[in-house]
């Protein structure tokens, strides 16, 4: 029987001969190489890591990747069996634009005392030194990046942006196995190269991570800033509740308590509750007027009557209104005014507030001792300091003191304002060309300074031009002259019976009306000798029925008033341009009104001849 054997029949066709050395290399330098840059992987991801804990990290993290580089690029050439020649790696950065780059990363094993090594250019001559701070041209570089085997890799982003560069430099070899020497040569540049790129996308990537914790950090910080907004909002809302509340019940009290039945109070207590009324009538004003003032500052639409001040004259007209608060408080004024001090430009109604926000101030964190006021110049300003012996203001405090809405601690200051005095009072000095300054030391009183220029710059006034024409605001005597009348729109039934009774007793006849039909109804039966307009009515506007009755030949030539709550800049001219003579803004005032009327109800005066 014939027998075949499984072995091959050339047994020339088995390589039984060993591996060669060099094989063996290769695979020891593979090894190496992903092992080098496996360890370099991990070190940039620990960075990356740690860059995504806070802002500061992050910004600090670009350093410690790049220093990180170095090192593990260094060790790896340096601690290896393939080296036969010690090495050193750097990272020179530049500015856009820049033709030099400076060496700002070395590895560990070039440390600034020792000997610098040397980076050779097959192209020429010059040598250049691999050490902290030393400078390298660009163009240097880019040899470096060109010769065989290279010597520099560039840094460079997806966009092709370079970043810096990564360099590389070799002691001078004396040996004889080229072959050798060359093959870890262009080992040393897989591992270069391949490193460079790794450096590159962790750079990239702590860009990313850098800008998301840039946005998250605005959006916390907007999102703080909307909490303490909707802090200082609703303590606005809860101290301006307050502060319309308390004036609201003696309003509201007062006015039941004359109203009851079975109670008949004497003149002079009748007196008395009525002095109440009108006093929390007009702090309610005060109130609105300073959240109004705000807001048209902040608008950039308040209106500034510029005016040559008699500032003696101002100030005594100032404390005359704080001389009875500090007279229940049982504290002393004290008004010291410099002679040289005699006129300013100003607006006289800013002023006055300015420093009544100053003196009410004093008054309320004063319990005892003085409140005063001092005016003296320095150069071109004029300086007002409202001084008292107050609790003072602490350092803390005086930080947000003229911020919008800011109050001291209730336990301090009683709870009473609504944090807008000081805030209005800053942006009016700001107007003015001036400031205000603030002293104090906790229990030792404050010193609150205005500082005012004495003139304004030119073109200042005019803001003011257009302003309300100035009336007496004393009472006409009544009269009994019925003659005169007067047609009044007016949508809101308390405001008419106010105006109605009150034109009555100064002797003119009033129809009321309540509405555009109303008073398209009334016209052809009457001979209004003025129309008073309310803006805001249930079936129309007011200044497109003024426009109307100028558009009518029959009723264009009547002189027309608005009365309306729009005060707000820019408002008073629309009215103007609807086609009305004249404007007076709520609450009315009375004196205000008659005198528009007495002005407007005069007969023309007849030329001779007519």
């Amino acid at each position: 029987m014939q027998q075949y054997s499984s072995l091959p029949d050339h047994n020339s066709q088995i390589d039984v001969r060993p591996k060669p050395l060099t094989t063996i290399e290769q695979l020891r330098a593979k090894l190496w190489l992903e092992s080098s840059l496996n360890q370099l992987q991990g070190r940039l991801n620990d960075c990356l890591l740690s860059a995504c804990k806070t802002v500061p990290q992050a910004r600090a993290a670009e350093t410690k990747i790049l220093q990180t580089v170095v090192n593990e690029i260094s060790s790896a050439v340096n601690n290896s069996n393939l080296a036969v020649t010690d090495c050193a790696v750097g990272i020179a950065l530049f500015e856009p634009q820049a033709t030099v780059a400076t060496v700002c990363y070395v590895s560990s094993s070039l440390s600034p005392n020792s000997q610098p090594l040397f980076l050779e250019l097959l192209t020429t001559e010059k040598k250049l030194l691999l050490r902290l701070q030393e400078v390298i041209e660009l163009e240097d570089l880019q040899q470096l990046e060109n010769q065989q085997p290279p010597s520099a890799w560039r840094l460079a982003d997806d966009s092709g942006n370079v970043m810096g560069w990564l360099i590389l430099a070799t002691a001078p070899l004396n040996s004889a196995r080229d072959s050798l020497i060359k093959s870890l040569a262009q080992l040393r540049s897989k591992l270069m190269a391949r490193s460079a790129k790794r450096c590159t996308t962790a750079l990239v990537q702590l860009r990313h991570i850098l800008s998301w914790q840039q946005r998250y950090q605005q959006l916390s910080n907007s999102n703080q800033e909307l909490e303490r907004t909707n802090q200082l909002k609703n303590q606005f809302l809860a101290n301006t509740s307050h502060e319309i509340r308390t004036p609201l019940s003696s309003i509201i009290g007062f006015t039941h308590l004359l109203l009851a039945q079975g109670y008949e109070p004497t003149k002079e207590r009748q007196q008395e509750y009525l002095n109440i009324i009108q006093s929390s009538g007009k702090h309610l004003l005060a109130l609105i007027n300073d959240i109004l003032d705000l807001s048209k500052i902040e608008a950039n639409q308040l209106e500034v009557q510029w005016e040559t001040i008699d500032v003696p004259m101002l100030c005594s007209n100032v404390f005359a209104l704080v001389k009875e608060k500090a007279a229940n408080k049982g504290l002393k004024l004290r008004l010291k005014l410099d002679p040289n001090i005699t006129t300013l430009v100003a607006d006289p109604l800013r002023l006055k507030q300015m420093l009544l926000n100053l003196l009410f101030n004093a008054l309320k964190f004063t319990s005892q001792g003085s409140v005063g006021l001092e005016v003296v110049p320095k150069g071109l300003f004029v300086y007002f300091t409202v001084w008292d012996t107050g609790t003072g203001i602490s350092q803390e405090d005086q930080a947000q003191l003229f911020e919008p809405y800011f109050q001291i601690a209730k336990a301090v200051a009683g709870g009473e304002g609504t944090g807008l005095g000081l805030a209005v009072t800053q942006k009016l000095a700001q107007i003015h060309g001036g400031s205000v300054k603030v002293e104090s030391e906790v229990n030792c009183g404050s010193r609150f300074t205005l500082v005012l220029p004495f003139k304004q710059d030119e073109g200042a006034g005019e803001a003011g031009e257009a302003g309300e024409e100035k009336y007496s605001l004393s009472p006409l005597p009544f009269t009994t002259n019925s003659s005169v009348d007067i047609l009044l729109v007016e949508n809101d039934l308390p405001n008419a019976h106010l105006m109605q009774i009150y034109l009555c007793k100064l002797g003119y006849q009033v129809t009321w009306v309540k509405n555009a039909a109303e008073m398209w109804e009334t016209l052809p039966q009457l001979d209004p000798v003025v129309i008073l307009m309310d803006v805001h009515l249930a079936d129309g506007n007011g200044l497109k029925l003024v426009q109307q009755l100028r558009e009518n030949q029959q009723y264009r030539a009547i002189p027309v008033i608005v009365q309306t709550a729009m005060a707000m800049k820019g408002d008073r001219e629309t009215c103007l341009a609807a086609g009305v003579n004249d404007y007076i803004s709520k609450p009315i005032d009375l004196p205000l009104l008659a005198s528009l009327i007495a002005k407007y109800s005069k007969p023309p005066t007849k030329v001779d001849g007519e």
